[in-house]
């Protein structure tokens, strides 16, 4: 099996950012060894703490975005780093041009009940002529060079794009390595799994409840077929079932808090997934507008994601086109 840097030399990826990259992927090994041992790295559980996002942060989190940010500011290749835990952006070598933003532990509720979770990544060149700060960050996710995700579940999987396709790779704990275990990650045009948080189904803008409303009707209803249910509470995984074996993902805007209509953040999760998505054969949308082509106007601006299967996608945002919008869900 082929190891990570040659798969990414035979690609052409630049020196610096291959470093980048194997940086990144150098924290991940250390927060997979302290997730394997579980309560007995002293990790688990909660802070009395909240993040910027008005999240409790659980230990783990802060360790992993201590571990990430230092680690890629350390190797003076990257200008400025973004975290979901950080209020502001952090800066590096003003010298270098490489930007890194990151979701550190994605799913961390999972974090004491043994369950799945992630590291999310992009990379992004410094703009020419950007102000420093945030204004760096605030590119359309088309601009993205790479991006990718670590899934920590049974076994630890890297999957990343440089813009080529996507590709699998397993950590082997015996050399300490991530292998190339799948060359091209393709995902199915049809499906019959979605993946929701049905408990926000009252929430919801009237588009998402009618769509949601004929899949649970199965093969008696308009679609004519029955779909499963799935959900793993962690985008990472239940993007990673997405792009493994087809589906659809959503979390769109609901009415439950007026302040944060949208859960997922634009710049460090639904712009590097539907760059995976979208490399993948797939289509990613907030309901009224490719996700890839939105402006950012903050770096933890919020978004509406439906991602996945491209026929299924399709399907979905044809309620979105028919059945009017609600204040909240507007564009």
């Amino acid at each position: 099996m082929q190891r990570l840097i040659p798969v990414l030399n035979s690609d052409h990826v630049p020196l610096h950012l291959i470093s980048v990259i194997n940086t990144l992927l150098t924290a991940a090994k250390e927060i997979s060894h302290r997730l394997h041992q579980g309560s007995l790295a002293g990790t688990l559980g909660s802070t009395l703490d909240e993040n910027i996002q008005g999240e409790t942060q659980k230990k783990l989190d802060i360790v992993s975005n201590q571990l990430i940010k230092n680690m890629l500011l350390e190797t003076n290749l990257v200008h400025a780093v973004a975290s979901e835990e950080e209020d502001d952006v952090v800066m590096g070598n003003p010298d270098a041009k490489y930007l890194v933003a990151f979701d550190p532990l994605d799913g961390s509720s999972n974090i004491d009940i043994n369950g799945s979770v992630g590291t999310i990544f992009t990379i992004l060149e410094k703009p020419d002529h950007a102000a420093e700060g945030k204004e760096l960050f605030l590119q359309t996710g088309d601009e993205q060079i790479a991006a990718g995700y670590i899934l920590y579940g049974p076994s630890t999987m890297l999957v990343m794009t440089t813009g080529k396709g996507v590709r699998a790779y397993t950590l082997d704990h015996t050399v300490g390595e991530f292998l190339l275990t799948v060359e091209k990650l393709e995902i199915p045009k049809t499906t019959q799994e979605f993946a929701i948080n049905m408990s926000n189904q009252r929430f919801w803008a009237e588009p998402m409840k009618h769509y949601i409303a004929d899949l649970l009707s199965g093969s008696e209803g308009p679609r004519a077929k029955n779909f499963n249910m799935r959900w793993n509470a962690a985008m990472v995984s239940d993007v990673h079932r997405v792009l493994t074996r087809s589906g659809i993902f959503m979390y769109p805007a609901d009415c439950k808090n007026s302040d944060k209509p949208c859960k997922l953040r634009l710049l460090y999760e639904a712009n590097p997934m539907s760059f995976l998505v979208e490399q993948a054969g797939g289509r990613s949308s907030t309901g009224y507008e490719r996700i890839m082509s939105l402006q950012p106007t903050d770096i933890h601006q919020r978004v509406s994601v439906i991602m996945g299967s491209k026929e299924e996608v399709d399907e979905c945002l044809g309620y979105y086109k028919k059945i009017p919008c609600t204040r909240f869900d507007s564009p």
